[in-house]
């Protein structure tokens, strides 16, 4: 009981943790929708956003990422294999490192863009921020590869029935989740909503995730 205890409080770790890098991108996207380069998300909106904006999107992915780590390390205890405990471990530590990374490379480029449009170089800016993110957008297949290999083994893990869930669990997985709201967002219309919430599909799907995980293990605790 005790353990279920400590587990549940993980997990309401990583709700907050979502809502510390959740907060961050809509912090750093929300705005104007209209844009008129190739990068749909330089836009008059994010033009005038404040830096104090960025900043804090920034700031945030810090508490943000320790409280994601304290959730889906404490996940490992619903899986039933030791051997397979401990890749999920590996896989976790390989696949929170770029977290943050990911986050970075967005908020330079946005805050860069902000910054020209409100100083003088507005002509310039998109231009210069356009060659900035073609430059390092490598960055982002290589993290994606990273932080995709932990859900697809969680997967896997409850197809097989090797965690202490059903196998129908397996279904509610995040990528599932995010392929969905992915989904979603391709039918909604322009706006400043769109982008926000495009922008955090992440962290929305995660707070998903650990509300069915932490509904899953209330209701198995019920029925004791």
């Amino acid at each position: 009981m005790e353990d279920n205890k400590k587990r549940m409080w993980a997990l309401t770790a990583g709700l907050l943790g979502c809502l510390c890098y959740g907060g961050g991108d809509w912090l750093m996207m929300y705005g104007d929708p209209t844009y008129a380069g190739g990068l749909n998300w330089l836009t008059l909106g994010t033009a005038a956003i404040p830096q104090w904006r960025y900043t804090l999107a920034m700031v945030l992915a810090f508490p943000g990422i320790l409280l994601y780590g304290i959730s889906l390390f404490a996940v490992k205890e619903y899986i039933t294999d030791e051997k397979k405990k401990k890749v999920y471990q590996y896989l976790n530590a390989f696949g929170l490192t770029p977290w943050i990374a990911l986050h970075l490379i967005y908020v330079v480029i946005l805050s860069l863009f902000a910054w020209l449009n409100n100083n003088g170089f507005a002509n310039e800016a998109l231009t210069i921020c356009e060659s900035l993110y073609n430059n390092y957008s490598w960055i982002i297949p290589v993290c994606e590869g990273l932080m995709l290999p932990v859900f697809l083994y969680w997967f896997y893990l409850q197809i097989a029935g090797i965690t202490v869930f059903k196998k129908g669990m397996a279904f509610t997985n995040v990528l599932v989740i995010f392929g969905i709201l992915k989904g979603i967002t391709m039918l909604m219309p322009e706006s400043g909503f769109r982008l926000g919430f495009t922008n955090g599909l992440m962290s929305e799907s995660m707070i998903i995730w650990f509300l069915l995980i932490y509904m899953e293990i209330g209701r198995k605790e019920q029925r004791g």
